[in-house]
């Protein structure tokens, strides 16, 4: 049997401490203010840099099981921050009722790359590596380390 590929879990771990890293500098560093859904993401993204750090210290394989319920629930809330943000579906229906607007333009590099973009990127690449990684940890015997 062949072992999982370490680098995809690596690569989603090191993803989750850009996107934490970039969070912090841009509310602390920066003083933009995130807005309610930038706040949901960071409750999904924040718990994944220790969870599979952990898990790679450990030599866990089920790492990518731990962390895919947060990853996914951080795609979901990210898919539905760009749509909101880019108009897609109506401001009307946000849960920013208080605080800074969601679909507040704070970043536009480029003239599109946007800090709801840039979160929904590191999501679907955090979760790409963790779906790759479980499936190929999933055929390796229960005793094996990664």
């Amino acid at each position: 049997m062949s072992m999982p590929k370490k680098i995809y879990l690596y690569s989603a771990w090191i993803q989750a401490v850009i996107a934490m890293t970039s969070s912090l500098f841009f509310s602390e560093v920066m003083h933009l203010p995130p807005c309610i859904l930038c706040w949901y993401q960071r409750i999904a993204m924040y718990p994944l840099v220790f969870i599979l750090g952990l898990g790679i210290l450990l030599k866990d394989t089920k790492a990518a099981i731990y962390a895919l319920p947060l990853s996914i629930i951080g795609l979901l809330i990210a898919i539905y921050h760009n749509l909101l943000y880019y108009h897609l579906i109506p401001e009307s229906i946000a849960p920013c009722t208080s605080g800074i607007s969601c679909t507040t333009r704070q970043i536009e590099w480029l003239g599109f790359v946007t800090i709801p973009l840039l979160s929904l990127i590191a999501f679907i690449l955090i979760t790409i590596c963790l779906l790759i990684y479980w499936k190929q940890a999933k055929s390796v015997a229960p005793g094996n380390k990664i």
